[in-house]
């Protein structure tokens, strides 16, 4: 997250733009920015299936999580257009590739979330683990999946807070993953809901850096007008 004051983002910019998008394109974006969040935030490790990761980033999108962390060991994940359908245009995604050293990418994934002073919880169906009505929404919450056969890493558990599970009553063993990552979400944004969480919704620079950033997306060669904007300063 973005320390600084409002004085580094170009409001000049944000203004110029803001003329080639709709005025119902602006209020549902408004509405949206109301409601992000980085109090909660999702870790994915070493996704197998494109799909699957791509549907979660869908998931995140709807629960109004903005950052998404992915922890590529072994491969590069590529967004699935089709899953999404448009929601990866909206978070932030940190990526952590280091196919060499793998065990770094956990590494690296895990200290910046700490020095932003999350605690993370590796999500399990082990029944002995701690269940998810147990997390306190008042903490900030990093929460990580592992892949589709072998769950989280070795490296995620030692390294995690804590390992949790969803109670279940049947005989699958599990829920495939963007359904995992409901649950969870759900039940930490609704629990969110019954308190009063400081620094809960972004700031005002975040939502600034965010603006620009969205508008620079969906408006039609945003590059040029950019230009434009900027030759005209001059």
């Amino acid at each position: 997250m973005n320390k600084e004051g409002l004085d580094h983002i170009d409001q000049g910019l944000i203004d110029y733009l803001a003329q080639y998008i709709t005025a119902h394109k602006m209020q549902v974006m408004e509405k949206v920015l109301a409601q992000r969040t980085r109090h909660f935030t999702v870790v994915l490790e070493n996704i197998y299936k494109p799909h699957n990761a791509s549907a979660v980033l869908r998931t995140c999108d709807c629960f109004g999580i903005q950052d998404v962390h992915i922890i590529e060991k072994t491969r590069e994940y590529k967004v699935n257009p089709f899953v999404t359908r448009g929601a990866s245009q909206w978070l932030t995604l940190h990526k952590y590739f280091q196919p060499e050293e793998p065990e770094n990418a956990v590494i690296n994934c895990f200290s910046s979330l700490k020095s932003n002073g999350f605690k993370i919880y590796g999500t399990s169906p082990d029944p002995q683990t701690r269940p998810i009505q147990d997390l306190d929404p008042n903490e900030k919450i990093a929460l990580v999946f592992g892949n589709e056969h072998e769950g989280i890493s070795n490296e995620v558990k030692n390294a995690a807070d804590g390992l949790v599970h969803i109670p279940m009553r049947g005989f699958t063993e599990s829920f495939n993953i963007s359904v995992a990552a409901s649950l969870f979400l759900q039940n930490l944004v609704q629990k969110a809901s019954d308190y009063v969480i400081p620094d809960y919704n972004l700031t005002e620079v975040e939502k600034q850096e965010l603006r620009l950033t969205w508008y620079r997306s969906i408006v039609k060669n945003s590059d040029i007008h950019e230009k434009k904007y900027r030759d005209g300063k001059e």
